[in-house]
């Protein structure tokens, strides 16, 4: 059983100072970031003991709404050409429990965590259960966006998200990279993305709050947790239900398909056993105190944060209980 304090070990703490702006954040893909509770960022897909969890909620999730997975027609090499990359990593990653083989165009591919040994043909896609694109959806805990370019730009033309914080794959699909993201900073990262090379791998963080570990904060899905937003803040369980969303974002062009493959981990804590971790009490609690109201207003924050930036600053300083 995997405790507490080993999920702590490998969460990406977001905060390196007490305040908060939005900015790129782009670093090279598979740099470990120590912090104060372990290291985290030496891989590009991370598996823990939400693995199957989370892939038997998305299965769920997909079954009731299937537009959170899309593909347009042109994007088949794009989802072959992700299909044969993330296996591949996860087999590097975890030789102990995956293995990934290819010759010519026979792949095969063993999950000994699902019991699974299965055969395919690179580019058949009746050769996979639901062709690549959704057959990796059940391999990796990420969700997985496709973005083609052209016209100098990037569409998002295919993928599977089904953990999304607070936007719509379905209604995102066939859209710009630049329409589907507001924060102020994209116009530099789009720029970045249009020059990445193949084989290039980057990654990012992103930070929001959601309430009781809820993966599912979909547009879709908003009338079910839109509420909690509200409800929790005269909650005396307020420290245990709100959590600390960490998305690792991965950043990678597809060295066959030229296409950039949009990787999101989303990693959920309490601030209850985030507080446990010397200094990281204050260092939240101070960034939540001082974000300027639009931030918090864009993260969907607002009514709840001072509240917890008190109780935790609390915790970092019992003398102001």
């Amino acid at each position: 059983m995997i405790t507490t304090a080993a999920r702590l070990d490998r969460f990406p703490f977001p905060f390196r100072d007490d305040t908060y702006r939005y900015s790129t954040n782009v670093e090279p893909a598979r740099g470990a970031q120590k912090t104060a509770a372990g290291l985290w960022g030496d891989r590009i897909l991370e598996i823990d003991d939400g693995y199957a969890r989370e892939l038997a909620l998305r299965a769920r999730i997909l079954s009731s709404d299937p537009t959170r997975a899309a593909t347009a027609p042109h994007m088949r090499a794009a989802e072959w050409d992700a299909l044969v990359y993330c296996l591949s990593e996860l087999a590097a990653s975890y030789p102990e429990t995956m293995s990934f083989t290819r010759e010519g165009t026979r792949l095969r591919w063993v999950n000994a965590l699902q019991g699974l040994e299965l055969k395919a043909a690179y580019g058949d896609d009746a050769s996979l259960p639901g062709g690549p694109l959704a057959f990796l959806a059940t391999q990796i805990q990420e969700d997985i966006a496709l973005l083609d370019q052209r016209e100098n730009a990037l569409w998002l033309d295919a993928g599977v998200v089904t953990f999304a914080a607070d936007w719509s794959m379905g209604f995102d699909t066939g859209m710009r990279f630049l329409e589907i993201h507001e924060e102020r900073i994209i116009a530099r990262a789009h720029q970045f993305l249009l020059r990445m090379q193949p084989h290039d791998a980057f990654r990012r963080t992103n930070w929001t709050m959601s309430v009781d570990g809820r993966l599912d904060t979909s547009t879709e899905s908003y009338p079910e947790w839109g509420p909690d937003r509200v409800e929790v803040v005269d909650d005396p369980a307020l420290p245990d239900r709100l959590h600390l969303r960490v998305e690792v974002q991965h950043l990678i062009r597809l060295p066959h398909s030229g296409a950039i493959m949009f990787l999101i981990r989303s990693y959920l804590e309490p601030l209850r056993a985030l507080a446990e971790v010397p200094g990281w009490a204050e260092r939240i609690g101070n960034v939540l105190r001082e974000l300027p109201e639009d931030m918090a207003d864009y993260k969907g924050i607002t009514r709840y944060r001072h509240r917890a930036a008190d109780w935790l600053l609390s915790r970092a300083n019992p003398s102001r209980r």
